[in-house]
């Protein structure tokens, strides 16, 4: 840990649930000193069912539905972080989990897979639990990585970062404090759509939406949902918009009018804090039919990649600073990234050495 700095390593399940990321990043948990190598791992098709089946279920202890689905998930971080951890060098890692439910207004957010086990697997302390202590204090527990993104973009002017991944959040990086909040849906009501009618895990390229035609009213009727009237910051859970409203469309208006309430959603957020220039990460952005959309949209709207940065890897490395962050007891989010009445420190710290042999290693 010479001069504060931490080779750690960080863990991304997201809410498109279609896979581990796993990324290294040299860091003080203020700025990044070095990236380093990132994975991602997909999931088997019969763990991303169960991972899909626990979120449609939102109950608070997935336990209850399938016992063995937070240890089968801590398994597979375990392998996704060996892929890139090397020769040892790794201090720390910071592991998100898999959220399952999310209900900030409820004081609840659950994210499964375990940091205790983690670390007796790797041999490395683990931080797990971010949100915990943020939803505890009254905040919405998300978005999380606007203190990463802080952090990269310092110098780079007024921007927002966009990240679209099955619910898409923005952060705003300027003068002043931090604004941050999810703008809406990202890529979970279409990836339903698509996989309901096609059987495809997703749009690939967007080409189902961009042979559709949006339907103005059906759209208008999403917009109409009572989040896009309340201030940020906010947060939602995937399952917080329903394909009832799309129904009876054809596969491509449907995939269409999904993928404009996308856009509008994040149209509608940009009025809070409007920026210079759009930074797109997350799955989203390989998306040729949003991208085109989201720049018709937007002033300046670019891959993060335009900048230098790695959009596939950015919120596993943002687990990674976030873990340092905690250990270190600085804040992890402010009044203007989830609400929280003060800025907030988080995260659990496991140690290995603390727990009987994990079973099934």
């Amino acid at each position: 840990m010479a001069n504060g700095f931490i080779r750690a390593l960080g863990l991304m399940s997201g809410t498109s649930a279609d896979g581990i990321d796993a990324a290294i990043v040299t860091t003080d948990g203020e700025t990044v000193q070095a990236f380093g190598p990132r994975h991602t791992v997909p999931y088997a098709p019969a763990l991303r069912a169960r991972v899909l089946a626990a979120m449609a279920v939102g109950q608070a202890d997935a336990g209850q539905a399938d016992p063995n689905l937070s240890n089968d998930l801590t398994l597979a971080a375990a392998a996704a972080a060996r892929t890139i951890m090397g020769d040892g060098d790794v201090a720390l890692v910071g592991l998100h989990g898999q959220t399952i439910l999310h209900d900030p207004a409820a004081g609840r957010t659950v994210q499964i897979g375990c940091g205790a086990t983690l670390a007796e697997l790797l041999g490395v302390p683990v931080v797990d639990q971010f949100r915990r202590a943020d939803v505890a204090a009254g905040g919405q527990g998300a978005p999380l990585v606007p203190a990463f993104h802080a952090a990269l973009a310092d110098g780079l002017g007024p921007v927002a970062v966009l990240n679209v991944g099955g619910v898409a959040n923005v952060t705003f990086v300027g003068d002043g404090p931090l604004l941050a909040f999810d703008t809406g849906p990202g890529g979970a009501l279409m990836d339903d759509w698509v996989g309901r009618h096609t059987g495809a895990a997703y749009d690939r390229d967007g080409a189902l939406a961009a042979a559709g035609q949006v339907q103005a009213d059906r759209l208008a009727a999403l917009l109409d949902h009572p989040y896009f009237t309340r201030p940020p910051p906010k947060s939602l859970d995937r399952h917080a918009f329903s394909l009832a409203t799309v129904q009876g469309l054809s596969p491509a208006d449907g995939a269409a009018t999904l993928l404009a309430f996308t856009v509008a959603a994040v149209v509608r957020a940009a009025a809070y804090a409007p920026p210079r220039r759009w930074l797109v990460c997350g799955g989203g952005r390989h998306n040729g039919a949003l991208m085109a959309a989201l720049r018709a949209a937007l002033p300046q709207a670019d891959p993060v990649e335009a900048v230098g940065w790695d959009g596939d890897a950015l919120e596993a490395q943002a687990f990674a600073f976030l873990a340092v962050r905690s250990l270190r007891g600085l804040p992890l989010s402010w009044p203007g990234t989830t609400g929280v009445p003060a800025p907030q420190t988080g995260g659990t710290l496991h140690q290995p050495g603390h727990l009987a042999p994990p079973p099934n290693t």
